[in-house]
């Protein structure tokens, strides 16, 4: 088990995000909520929180995952929820669209390997793929697809994350069923470090316009 530290949001207070109890406070959570609505709001951490308040999300349909993403999906499966918006940090989101569902960075990393590939479906030139790959942070590698966009006025950042978030919902779904829960509607929505908006999926866009 990982017990590991995470800072949210701005308060610096320092809160065991993956350590073993966690996980039932926040199932536990998760059914109270459950009992009540049928459409969720899956947020990270504190900075997701407080930014779904301010897109207009009902408070009370917010629930704060940490890094357990993975076993609170397949509950929210179980206790027959019609839908989940994923409102996250895209440096942790990232790693469901390559089937991380544990997003503690010791127990699973990935970040640059994930959006490289998406990259390379948008056809991105294998330059740049290099430069993605070899960016220490996904915070840096967003940098290198604005500038593209700037110095060369395409959309990068739009075709790239949005492949991103496609997968995101799409291996979300799957991990729901293939833990034999039902099936149950997925959106995500991806902001930055500056907690910006970087893009919102097909579904996203559904769950909030």
């Amino acid at each position: 088990m990982v017990d590991g530290l995470s800072l949210l949001g701005t308060s610096g207070i320092a809160e065991p995000l993956s350590a073993p109890g966690q996980l039932e406070t926040y199932r536990a959570s998760l059914q109270a909520k459950a009992a009540k609505y049928k459409d969720l709001v899956f947020c990270l951490g504190e900075n997701g929180l407080d930014l779904a308040l301010k897109h207009g999300i009902e408070p009370q349909r917010r629930l704060k995952t940490a890094n357990w993403i993975g076993p609170l999906l397949v509950e929210a499966g179980l206790l027959g929820l019609r839908s989940i918006l994923l409102f996250g940090y895209h440096g942790k989101l990232i790693k469901l669209a390559g089937g991380i569902f544990h997003t503690h960075h010791h127990v699973a990393d990935g970040r640059s390997e994930i959006l490289a590939a998406c990259c390379a479906q948008a056809g991105l030139e294998t330059v740049h793929i290099q430069q993605i790959l070899a960016s220490e942070t996904t915070e840096a590698a967003l940098q290198i697809l604005r500038n593209l966009d700037h110095a060369a006025q395409r959309d990068w950042v739009q075709q790239v994350y949005g492949i991103v978030s496609e997968r995101i919902d799409r291996r979300s779904h799957n991990y729901i069923q293939t833990h034999g829960a039902q099936p149950v509607q997925i959106g995500s929505v991806l902001f930055d470090r500056q907690r910006n908006i970087i893009v919102k999926s097909k579904v996203g866009k559904i769950l909030l316009p």
